[in-house]
């Protein structure tokens, strides 16, 4: 039995013939004549009797009309509460700086969606200048940027001037990550002229020309190292890390787990003395949801853990 059918013959009973009901239901009248019979044919039963004067309920038609409509309102009623009672979906969009601290945070985060709702999250790593893009351009609600603490007022005049609001996250100075194989592995204190001889893996989008903030990017660390990788993906940095033991890399945490899946190591370097500040990011216009309050709760334990100021 098809449930339309049963719609089909309940409508022609309130319309009194066939020909308004097919108008009220926007289909054929020859259409809807085929249905209500095919209906009477599977059911074994007669529902409208027919003459020259038109179409009569029958009394067997009359009581499966009466059970037809509750099975309707039935539906309706099963349809109306789970449409009204349907969960919005749970929508988060950050962009961030490549760091390990950040990336576990959003990890433990992920454990907190409610998998009974439809949800998405974006997570982009990127650099300094798209992640304030993203929050003006692109729809990102939130961001996490990174820069040296002696650009701190030329930052904080571009996010006031762009009405974005802005909290410190976390600061530290960065550590050397490199292969527990490297030849420097055992060595107790690390200088800037112990480096030059190895190869530096860095970020690749930093160094495109277009940012307006190249300049300020490129004078943050030592740049007489004349052997350098530029990579984008943080997987990749890792892997040559732990195959080429010549290379090393500045970064601002690695958790245990991460080292020893790798066979990598930290480092500190006695010359670096620089600090550098993660700060979060967001319209002044946007309100914090309990997803984003969530994350942010994860980001603050995970910095705890992790960053040693």
């Amino acid at each position: 039995m098809n449930l339309l059918h049963l719609k089909y013959a309940v409508e022609t009973e309130k319309a009194g013939s066939i020909n308004k009901a097919a108008e009220s239901l926007y289909i054929g009248q020859p259409n809807l004549s085929r249905a209500i019979k095919e209906l009477e044919t599977s059911l074994g039963i007669t529902i409208f009797a027919r003459s020259a004067k038109g179409m009569t309920v029958t009394s067997e038609g009359e009581r499966f009309l009466t059970r037809a409509r509750k099975i309707l309102a039935e539906i309706d009623s099963l349809e109306s509460t789970y449409k009204s009672g349907l969960k919005t979906k749970q929508k988060f969009s950050i962009s961030v700086p490549r760091a390990c601290y950040i990336s576990e945070a959003f990890a433990r985060f992920t454990k907190a969606i409610d998998l009974y709702s439809p949800a998405e999250l974006f997570y982009n790593e990127t650099n300094t200048m798209n992640v304030i893009k993203n929050i003006l351009e692109n729809d990102y609600k939130l961001g996490i940027i990174r820069y040296a603490e002696e650009h701190d007022v030329y930052f904080k005049e571009i996010l006031d001037e762009k009405n974005i609001i802005h909290e410190l996250v976390a600061e530290f100075s960065y550590v050397l990550i490199m292969s527990a194989k490297h030849p420097l592995a055992e060595r107790g204190d690390i200088r800037y002229e112990d480096l030059k001889s190895y190869i530096e893996i860095s970020h690749a989008d930093p160094f495109v020309p277009s940012m307006p903030a190249c300049a300020v990017k490129k004078s943050e660390l030592p740049d007489d190292i004349d052997k350098k990788i530029f990579i984008f993906e943080r997987a990749s940095q890792f892997d040559l890390l732990s195959e080429n033991t010549d290379t090393f890399m500045w970064m601002s945490f690695a958790s245990q787990k991460l080292l020893e899946r790798y066979g990598l190591i930290l480092k500190k370097c006695s010359d670096n003395h620089r600090v550098y500040k993660d700060v979060l990011i967001y319209r002044n216009d946007y309100h914090l949801t309990d997803l984003d309050r969530c994350f942010i709760t994860e980001l603050c334990r995970s910095k705890r853990q992790y960053i040693r100021n």
